[in-house]
């Protein structure tokens, strides 16, 4: 055996069940064996750095892996979280709703495809809108009205259930 070997392997014996022990004070038995692991895996591969004695620096990695661990945990919850948020809602009634909206958007002149496009979609005010197309804020407030209203009768006798996706990409170029 080498001296690395052996220098590990006496620190391992020596050490093993009291970082356990802490890690299992901090987190429960469910996780400690593979801290416990992934500490001394980074021991042997930083052996050079492990001081003596080694007990307060292993202590220190298994504090590190552990809250390495919580951290990965709680990006998982998010991440899970998220996309149970994503499942609870109804993909197919928006994507049917938005294809709804897309479908009347090819039916209005293209006066009202921008004045609404302007606000709903790129987020101008109706003044900051007002100043793209050219008119008064005003003005532009009462094409915005106009252009609403005539977007929602489009969509209310929207009968057809099939998108007209090359008509539509036709109109946005």
């Amino acid at each position: 055996m080498t001296d690395d070997s052996q220098r590990f392997t006496d620190m391992y014996d020596e050490c093993r069940q009291r970082v356990w022990a802490y890690v299992v004070s901090r987190a429960g038995r469910q996780v400690a064996d593979e801290v416990v692991s992934e500490t001394f895996a980074i021991a042997w591969r930083r052996l050079e750095d492990v001081p003596e004695p080694a007990l307060p620096w292993l202590l220190g990695v298994a504090r590190n892996v552990l809250r390495d661990n919580i951290r990965a945990e709680i990006r998982r919850d998010a991440l899970s979280a998220e996309l149970r948020a994503w499942t609870e809602d109804d993909v197919a009634e928006q994507v049917t709703e938005r294809l709804s909206v897309l479908r009347a958007l090819t039916g209005l002149s293209e006066e009202d495809r921008e004045i609404l496009i302007l606000t709903a979609w790129q987020g101008l005010s109706p003044r900051d809108a007002a100043q793209v197309v050219g008119c008064s804020p005003t003005t532009f407030r009462v094409r915005l009205h106009r252009a609403r209203r005539r977007l929602k009768q489009r969509m209310d006798t929207a009968v057809s259930p099939e998108p007209r996706m090359r008509n539509l990409s036709e109109e946005w170029s």
